[in-house]
C-alpha cells in the first residue's frame, strides 16, 4: 500500500496526556477484553464498528474496476446517507502506474455543512489488487481483502458518524473515503493515493479549509502499533500533539516513529495540515503489520478493542474541539 521511507528509533516524547485519555508506551491500558472504550463523551461502539468493517469485506476485495468495487460504493454511499446531512460521490480518471487510466469514486459525508469550524476524517475504501507482500509467491497476483488495509479505516469512520449523528456536535465534520489508494508501485511516491491526489485538485466545496485532518490507515489490527509518524509531526506537529494527548488505550505510543507515503502526504501539500494514525512496526521487514498486502489481510486480523480506541480517540478529540 505504501513505502516507508524512513524508520526512526523510537524514542519516548516529554509530551503529557490530556485530560480526555491515556497514552502509554508500557502498553498498561488493556482493552482487549472489552468491544468498546469509555473514555470520552460518549462510548465508542467497537463491536459495531468491527460489523461495518466486515460488511465491506462481504463483498470481497474492493479493487477498482471489479463489481466488488462497485457494490461497495453504492453500499458505503446509502450507509453515509444515513448519518451525514450530505453525501457528495466524486467521480474522476486517475492515472495508475501499472493499469493505466482508471475510474474512481470519492465518497464525502458532510455533518454541519454551515459550520465554520471544520475537522477532516479520511480513509481510503479500495483494496490492493496484488498480494506482492504475500511470503507465497504463488499469491502474489491474488487481490488482497483489505479488511485492516482499508475496510478498518472506513468502518471507525461510518460508526463514528453514525454515533454523532445521534449525540449530536457543533463541530463540521467531513468524512471523506478516498479511492484508488493502493495500486502504487514502493519505488514510485507519486503513484500512491491517487483518489486522494485527484481530491486534494478537486476539493468538493469551493477554497475548502478544515482546521486539520486525520486519516486513519490499518487501525483494526490485535497487537497494532501507533506512534506518531514522521511527516505528520513534520506538517502538523500540534495536531499531533492534540490526537496523542486524547488518545486512549495501550496501541498508541507516545513516540516517534517512522516516515510513509500516505494519504496525508497529498493533504498535507495541498494546504491542510493532517494526522496519520497507522500501524508501524519495529519487527517486520516491511515496516507495517504481518498481513499487509497478503492475502491473510483478513477479517481474522480485526480486534473490535482497538477500533474502539481509535474510535474514542476521535471522539475526545471532536470533544476538546468543541470546547
Amino acid at each position: 500500500m505504501k513505502m516507508t521511507l524512513l524508520y526512526i528509533v523510537l524514542a519516548a516524547l516529554m509530551t503529557a496526556c490530556g485530560n480526555t485519555g491515556v497514552s502509554s508506551s508500557e502498553g498498561s491500558n488493556d482493552t482487549t477484553a472489552t468491544t468498546s472504550a469509555t473514555v470520552g463523551k460518549i462510548q465508542f461502539d467497537g463491536k459495531a464498528a468491527f460489523d461495518l468493517t466486515q460488511q465491506q469485506c462481504a463483498f470481497g476485495p474492493r479493487v477498482p474496476g471489479t463489481p466488488a468495487h462497485a457494490k461497495c460504493a453504492e453500499w458505503l454511499t446509502t450507509t453515509l446517507q444515513a448519518s451525514c446531512d450530505t453525501v457528495i460521490v466524486q467521480t474522476g480518471t486517475v492515472q495508475t502506474a501499472q493499469s493505466g487510466p482508471m475510474g474512481m469514486k470519492n465518497i464525502i459525508g458532510i455533518i454541519n455543512p454551515d459550520a465554520s469550524q471544520r475537522l477532516l476524517l479520511l480513509a481510503h475504501w479500495d483494496s490492493r489488487p496484488w498480494a506482492d507482500s504475500d511470503p507465497d509467491a504463488a499469491n502474489h497476483s491474488k487481490p488482497v481483502m483489505g479488511a485492516n488495509d482499508g475496510a478498518s479505516g472506513v468502518g471507525v469512520l461510518l460508526q463514528l458518524a453514525h454515533q454523532l449523528k445521534q449525540a449530536g456536535t457543533t463541530l463540521g465534520i467531513d468524512i471523506l473515503l478516498v479511492d484508488v489508494e493502493d495500486m502504487g508501485e514502493n519505488e514510485n511516491e507519486e503513484s500512491w493515493g491517487l483518489g486522494t491526489q485527484y481530491w486534494a485538485s478537486h476539493f468538493h466545496t469551493t477554497g475548502y479549509k478544515p482546521l486539520f485532518g486525520i486519516l486513519l490507515d490499518m487501525v483494526g489490527s490485535s497487537d497494532a502499533t501507533f506512534t506518531r509518524e514522521y511527516y505528520s509531526s513534520q506538517y502538523a506537529g500540534g495536531f499531533v500533539d492534540l490526537v496523542w494527548n486524547c488518545a486512549v488505550g495501550s496501541h498508541f505510543i507516545n513516540a516517534q516513529g517512522g516516515a510513509v507515503t500516505d494519504d496525508h502526504i497529498f493533504v498535507n501539500r495541498a494546504g491542510i495540515p493532517c494526522v496519520d494514525i497507522i500501524d508501524m512496526r519495529t519487527d517486520t521487514g516491511t515496516g507495517f503489520c504481518p498481513e499487509w498486502h497478503t492475502i491473510h489481510d483478513t477479517m481474522d486480523a480485526i480486534n473490535p478493542a482497538t477500533l474502539a480506541e481509535v474510535g474514542q480517540t476521535l471522539i475526545n478529540v471532536i470533544a476538546e474541539l468543541e470546547k
